[in-house]
This record gives structure tokens, sequence and C-alpha cells, in this order.
């Protein structure tokens, strides 16, 4: 995992922190919502392929 991987988390972070905030100050509560939950699955799916590369690193390593 590379120091690069955590700042572009931490990007997407901001930007959906400011969209959501605009969002909801010009009253549109949903789609604030939808774009909360789309960072969140944006951010969950890096992760998830991050962590599958440390299971394949794992797996190679003890030989399995």
């Amino acid at each position: 995992m590379d120091v690069n991987f955590i700042f572009r988390i931490a990007a997407i972070g901001i930007i959906v922190a400011v969209l959501n905030q605009v969002l909801i100050r010009s009253g549109r509560e949903e789609q604030a919502m939808m774009t909360t939950l789309a960072g969140l699955v944006v951010v969950l799916l890096m992760v998830v392929t991050e962590i599958s590369s440390l299971f394949d690193t794992i797996k190679s390593l003890f030989d399995l």
C-alpha cells in the first residue's frame, strides 16, 4: 500500500464532503445522500482491491 493510495481516499472524501454540503445548502438532500453513497462505494471498491492484493501476497508468501 502506497501513501498515494491514502491521499486518493482523502481527496475523494474531501470532494464528497464539499459536494454534500453544497447539495444540502441548495435543498437537494436526496442527491447529497446519493453522492455520499457513491463516494463510499468508490472508496470501498478501492479498499477491496488492496485487500485482494494483500491476500494474494500472503498466499504466495506461505505457498498456499
